[in-house]
């Protein structure tokens, strides 16, 4: 069965005349009732009950009708969603993004306007730190990812844009003679307790902070271990030590609590997307040119 006999036979139904059918579908009536025939006798049931006055449906062709105009809308409704999975205007767009990225307003915003231009996309979003988002980008897991860097391994199949550098920032109790200080030297550590994210929580900020340590001759003394910011933040605040966080992460308002920058040259968390090599996604390239976009706006736009 073709689709044509099925536009065919719709025309047929909706005219009840062969000769206004084949006006409409700008054939030859001849040619019309031969593929009518054909049709009918694919189905093995007569469609049309023929007389020299008038053309009717049959039951057969009543019960048929609705169905085969139900088959061209999904066909015609199959193509477009076709066409525009090509324009990268439908499917799911998987992104990754470090749990600093949320209190920046990059990201919110940049998800945002995504949204707003292609509404029907639709948007996975899975918090993951930047190693786990470059080894699923890698395999393909993860088409997006928004990482920390630097001081991790990136596997040879992605590819990186920086995006952002956000100072990094010494977390203390408010009552620490650090705190009286507008920054602090990362040398003025030497001797306190940290709180830290374990080495193998994936994010980068442990190797590059233990390079940035080594470069002073010291190693941090860790006494506890979490895999949240907002955790450490809150052992901050119950005294147990200090922390270093990506600058973003200071927004975070608990009593106790203060946020200096660190004055050490080196002391940033370089953001950056993530994507495959070579990716031909269209959806990638819409979110790279959006974020072209973004970059061109910041500037071009005048300091307040």
């Amino acid at each position: 069965m073709e689709l044509r006999h099925l536009r065919y036979f719709i025309a047929v139904a909706e005219e009840l005349n062969f000769t206004r059918a084949a006006e409409k579908l700008h054939i030859g009536q001849p040619p019309l009732s031969q593929q009518i025939q054909a049709l009918e006798a694919e189905l093995g049931v007569m469609l049309f009950n023929r007389t020299r006055r008038r053309v009717e449906l049959t039951s057969a062709g009543e019960r048929f009708l609705p169905r085969a105009i139900a088959i061209l809308q999904d066909t015609a409704s199959a193509a477009e969603d076709a066409r525009r999975a090509e324009l990268g205007e439908v499917g799911e767009l998987s992104i990754g993004f470090t749990p600093s990225l949320p209190f920046t307003s990059f990201l919110p915003r940049l998800i945002h306007r995504y949204r707003q231009r292609y509404p029907d996309v639709t948007l996975a979003l899975r918090e993951m730190m930047t190693q786990n988002q470059l080894a699923a980008i890698a395999s393909s897991e993860l088409d997006i990812g928004i990482v920390r860097l630097p001081d991790v391994d990136v596997p040879q199949e992605v590819a990186l844009r920086q995006l952002l550098v956000d100072p990094l920032v010494v977390v203390t109790r408010d009552d620490h003679p650090l705190a009286a200080q507008s920054t602090v030297s990362l040398a003025q550590l030497r001797d306190e307790p940290f709180v830290m994210y374990p080495a193998a929580a994936g994010t980068g900020l442990y190797r590059h902070l233990m390079h940035l340590c080594d470069e002073l001759g010291f190693r941090p003394q860790v006494v506890q271990e979490a895999r949240e910011g907002t955790t450490l933040i809150g052992l901050v605040a119950a005294g147990l030590g200090v922390s270093i966080l990506p600058g973003p992460l200071s927004c975070i308002q608990v009593e106790g609590v203060c946020y200096r920058p660190l004055s050490d040259a080196g002391a940033v968390s370089i953001a950056s997307l993530a994507t495959r090599v070579n990716d031909t996604s269209p959806l990638v390239a819409h979110f790279i040119e959006l974020l072209g976009e973004m970059d061109a706006s910041r500037s071009t736009t005048p300091p307040s």
